[in-house]
């Protein structure tokens, strides 16, 4: 570094050190230069003493020929070869100044020192660099010169590999400016960035997200290859397609067709099976289904129920709001729902759940038990009531008068059905465990009836998505055969002659229609003595009447479901009979199981109990 920055400081004759490599190596320039010189001591010396003197000499010779003159003021005959250099002129201090295509300039004014560094510079090297262009490169060196000769190499070699271009193209890469480096680089990735792009073009045509849209026969072929945006984005154009489908359709591709990819890709993006994909998505239109879908990934919001027999609403708002609850009502339809937002103590172990002034319970589970709408001193069955929660709002109604009888067919589930009832206060209700298929067997002549039927669960995937691919075919058979029994032997067990009851609640927490509109159907046919009512609820969208080639009694439509995204609450149904006869008319020509018909005929109408069971329940109404 010191050697550089005292020949730096050596104007206007260019250094010899500072000189950088540019274009080919420096042993093919040695080559091309000693030839030249070889060439050019035969034309100025015109008598050779010997071949020897002839050839090119080496640079140590060369640089003891140089410093000679300096010492002695004159030149030397030491060796012959400085014939070669008599008829140099002298370099000026004019940069203008040619010079020969194959020596460096010498000027009479440098010091021993100056050609002691150029003597060290000389040797350190194989050859010296050509000299056309000489001030240039010293220029350039100057201003973007980079550090050690090593590291000049290594960084040239680098620029050797990767370059392709002319010879041109080599000097100006092999040039020392950081700028036209720079420059490489950013055209280097600039063509890395080009090419990823149009990678990913051929990719996106492969798969058929374009922003045209594509070709529909490109989503076939690559369907194992798209990855999960890719889906998405596909079922949307789909959707799309779907509903326009006079425009937008390709006309060489069906409805179908369009249905057939869109419910694989359902099943792949959202984690449903086939089957079950297929049998929620005809509940809807297409663009409805996906909505239904995109609710089931997003859990439903946190709601407590009011214990009216315990505190009013305003006074369990204020008083978890001063625990750092964020919380507002659920709607106009409930006076005793509140939903929270979120809570800075856990709302399931506040002082206030523990004394049973609220019950955590999701705001679907609100709807049966509002459309039932129970009376005082009425008697009530809950024919699957565990853990509590439509038990203990049916005793609220009731304002522990009449009577409750909470049953369940899981004697595990009794204990978490005991506790809640104790912590909210409820002092009417009798547990039981049987099965609701005994009934009115075990106890009959209730007012009302409340079954929430046992049921798949698709409405309250957000909370078990493991319905998902846990449901198949069978259960779609053998889950309505149960409810179809159950809600038969909810009719049986009402007393139509009740002066201000004879009212049956079925509802499930699902909503296909195999659960729902095809079991309140088959009641209806099987139970003359029993209608539809309107269900007191004020919102809901209609049950269906006519479903896949399927048609139903008109009276279906009072029935109400309840959906994810439109609601904002678990799916749901409810239907709401009304019982006017305890008698069953005789019914022929049923296309219906034979087991659930005899089941059913056996248990009978609601008139076995003796005289004296019923003077006994009379009186303890009334006290």
């Amino acid at each position: 570094m010191g050697r550089r920055a005292k020949n730096k400081q050596a104007p206007p004759t260019p250094l010899p050190g500072t000189l950088e490599k540019k274009g080919p190596s420096r042993r093919q320039l040695s080559k091309t230069r000693k030839l030249q010189r070889a060439q050019d001591s035969k034309k100025r010396a015109p008598e050779p003493e010997s071949d020897e003197e002839s050839q090119p000499q080496p640079k140590k010779v060369k640089a003891a020929a140089k410093a000679q003159p300096k010492q002695n003021g004159k030149k030397t005959s030491s060796d012959k070869v400085e014939d070669s250099w008599d008829n140099l002129p002298i370099a000026s201090d004019d940069e203008d100044d040619e010079l020969d295509d194959d020596e460096f300039p010498m000027g009479s004014d440098m010091d021993s020192d100056e050609m002691e560094d150029d003597e060290e510079e000389i040797e350190e090297g194989d050859d010296a660099p050509d000299n056309d262009g000489v001030f240039p490169q010293v220029d350039n060196d100057f201003l973007g010169g980079s550090g050690s000769e090593a590291e000049e190499e290594q960084s040239l070699d680098e620029d050797d590999d990767e370059e392709e271009g002319s010879d041109e193209d080599d000097i100006a890469e092999f040039a020392g400016l950081d700028e036209r480096k720079s420059r490489k680089l950013e055209a280097r990735k600039a063509r890395e960035a080009a090419d990823a792009e149009a990678e990913l073009k051929e990719s996106a045509m492969q798969t058929n997200i374009g922003e045209d849209g594509g070709d529909f026969d490109m989503l076939e072929d690559e369907e194992d290859q798209a990855d999960i945006s890719q889906i998405n984005l596909r079922i949307k154009e789909v959707v799309n397609i779907l509903g326009n489908f006079k425009e937008l359709r390709d006309p060489a591709k069906s409805r179908q067709d369009y249905l057939d990819r869109l419910l694989k890709d359902i099943s792949t993006y959202y984690g449903y099976s086939d089957f079950l994909a297929e049998k929620l998505f005809n509940l809807f239109a297409p663009a409805e289904a996906i909505e239904f879908f995109e609710a089931n990934e997003v859990p439903r919001p946190v709601t407590i129920r009011t214990n009216t027999l315990r505190t009013r609403r305003r006074d369990l708002a204020q008083a978890l709001i001063n625990r750092g609850v964020n919380l507002e009502p659920i709607g106009k339809w409930t006076k005793v729902g509140l939903q929270v937002f979120e809570s800075q103590v856990p709302i399931g172990a506040t002082p206030e759940y523990l004394a049973g002034h609220y019950m955590l319970q999701a705001a679907s589970s609100f709807l049966p038990v509002m459309a039932l709408a129970p009376q005082e001193h009425e008697r009530v069955l809950d024919m699957a009531s565990a853990p509590g929660g439509k038990t203990t709002h049916i005793a609220a109604l009731l304002k522990n008068t009449g009577m409750v009888f909470a049953n369940d067919f899981n004697k595990d589930r009794l204990k978490s059905l005991s506790a809640n009832i104790h912590r909210l206060g409820v002092k009417n209700a009798v547990v039981c465990n049987y099965d609701g298929r005994e009934f009115p067997k075990v106890i009959g002549g209730f007012d009302r009836v409340l079954l929430d039927a046992p049921c798949s669960g698709t409405g309250v995937i957000s909370k078990d998505p493991g319905v998902k691919v846990n449901k198949t075919e069978k259960d779609f058979i053998d889950i309505p055969h149960l409810q179809k029994q159950l809600v038969l032997c909810a009719i049986d067990s009402v007393d139509a002659n009740s002066k201000t009851g004879g009212y049956i609640v079925y509802s499930t927490c699902s909503v296909t229609v195999d659960e729902n509109e095809a079991v309140v159907n088959y009641a209806l046919r099987k139970r003359p003595n029993v209608k539809l009512v309107s269900t007191g609820i004020e919102f809901g969208r209609e049950g269906f009447t006519r479903y896949r080639g399927k048609t139903f009694h008109p009276s279906l439509d009072l029935t109400r479901r309840y959906y994810p995204h439109m609601h904002n609450m678990d799916g749901f149904y409810v239907a709401k009979f009304k019982k006017f006869s305890n008698k069953i008319p005789k019914q022929t020509g049923d296309n219906v199981d034979e087991d659930v018909d005899q089941d059913a005929d056996e248990a009978g109408p609601a008139t076995f109990m003796e005289d004296e069971d019923s003077t006994i329940l009379k009186a303890e109404l009334r006290d």
